[in-house]
Formats: structure tokens, C-alpha cells, sequence
């Protein structure tokens, strides 16, 4: 898979990690995030992140900042995402499964490196189920296609 990655100055040193193992579980990876730990903003790169995967440049998306709220805030504004912060395996699991997420985002100051690589994991290594889930992830398109001008 050809998976984004994106950071903001929180999390520059846990994206490099994260990219290095992603690689090594066979994937290419695509750096939108920040390679330094200047002070940025998150939505930036959260909107970079986004609009590659809505536009299928990329197969999904990573993206970290402090806790992962905000950047997967900023993602979710582009038509198509389905970002979802992730600080546990079963979620990570669960939100592929049942809600199709394209995106997972996590926080560095709130998992470590070796939680962040194990969610990354189980995300990586679920499958959408479709079925009742399928008219679910519709209803949630439907959504944002009445809301999204």
C-alpha cells in the first residue's frame, strides 16, 4: 500500500519511527508532515494528509500530532475523509472494520512509540467488513454531501 503520513512539530521523531516501520512491513510511504520541530500548524499538514488520500493519491493516511484530535479534525474537513483517532488496538481494528476509516491519527504525547506502532498494525491489517457497516459509511457520505458546499 502507498500510505501518507503527516506530523506536526510534536511529532516529528515518532513520524520518522512510525515511516521506518511502515516500510519494513512493506509499504511506500509519503511524508506531508513537518520535518522539524519548529512550531507549525497541525491543520496544515492534516489538510495536505486529506486531500491526498480523498483524491486516492494514496491508498490511506497517517497522521500525529499532540494527541491527534486536532490534526484529525482538520483532515475530516476535506470531502471524502474518514479520519479517526486511534489509542488502543481494538479501535484501530474496529474503525477499518466498521467505519471504513481512511485515516488514523494518533497522539505522541499520548501513546508510545511501541502502542503507536502496534495501532498502526491493527489498522493495517483490518478489512473494511461492508455488509450492515456499508450503509452506515453511506449514511455518514450522505451526511456530508448535504453538508459539504
Amino acid at each position: 500500500m502507498k500510505i501518507a503520513i503527516g506530523n506536526d512539530h510534536s511529532a516529528v521523531e515518532m513520524k520518522n519511527q512510525i515511516s521506518e516501520y511502515v516500510k519494513s512491513l512493506g509499504h511506500e510511504v509519503v511524508n506531508f508532515g513537518t520535518d522539524t520541530t519548529d512550531s507549525c500548524h497541525y491543520p496544515e499538514y492534516g489538510e495536505k494528509v486529506g486531500i491526498a488520500v480523498a483524491n486516492k493519491e494514496v491508498d490511506c493516511g497517517i497522521l500525529i500530532c499532540g494527541t491527534g484530535v486536532g490534526i484529525s479534525l482538520a483532515a475530516n474537513k476535506v470531502k471524502g475523509v474518514r479520519a479517526a483517532v486511534c489509542s488502543d488496538t481494538t479501535t484501530a481494528h474496529l474503525v477499518k472494520e466498521h467505519n471504513n476509516a481512511n485515516i488514523i491519527a494518533f497522539g505522541a504525547r499520548i501513546v508510545g512509540i511501541e502502542q503507536a506502532k502496534d495501532i498502526v498494525k491493527s489498522y493495517l491489517d483490518a478489512e473494511f467488513l461492508g455488509e450492515r457497516h456499508a450503509l452506515r459509511v453511506d449514511m455518514i457520505s450522505e451526511i456530508e454531501n448535504r453538508n459539504f458546499k
